[in-house]
């Protein structure tokens, strides 16, 4: 593995980061939550495990919509009609990065509560 093929893969990576970061705004939310979080995590004294699984669970959601955003850039080009199971296909996609985010405001919730409120 060459050096170029190195910094030609980690340019292409970011600049797939930054045309998501620009063009996503659901994408644009999820990033400015994620960083409260992790903010979130060294403001409060949670523990090494605390950190680890709020990671576990942050991450993920970034991602799933990373992938979220591309399949619904591969729907629009390889059909330009709005049939039912384009519909179909986006609409699942979105509910993959629901139910991710629903279990991360769980495990949020189950963290930082305590901490927030004394219990």
């Amino acid at each position: 593995m060459t050096k170029k093929f190195l910094s030609d893969g980690f340019r292409a990576a970011f600049n797939g980061l930054r045309e998501t970061v620009i063009f996503e705004k659901s994408f644009k939310v999820m990033l400015v939550i994620a960083i409260f979080v992790v903010a979130a995590m060294f403001y409060f004294p949670t523990s090494r495990l605390e950190k680890i699984v709020l990671l576990l669970t942050t991450f993920p959601v970034l991602i799933l919509e990373l992938i979220n955003s591309t399949v619904e850039r591969i729907m629009d080009v390889v059909t330009s009609k709005h049939d039912n199971r384009t519909r179909i296909i986006k609409d699942l996609m979105a509910a993959i990065v629901l139910l991710a985010s629903f279990g991360a405001v769980v495990v949020g919730a189950l963290i930082f509560l305590p901490y927030i409120f004394n219990f």
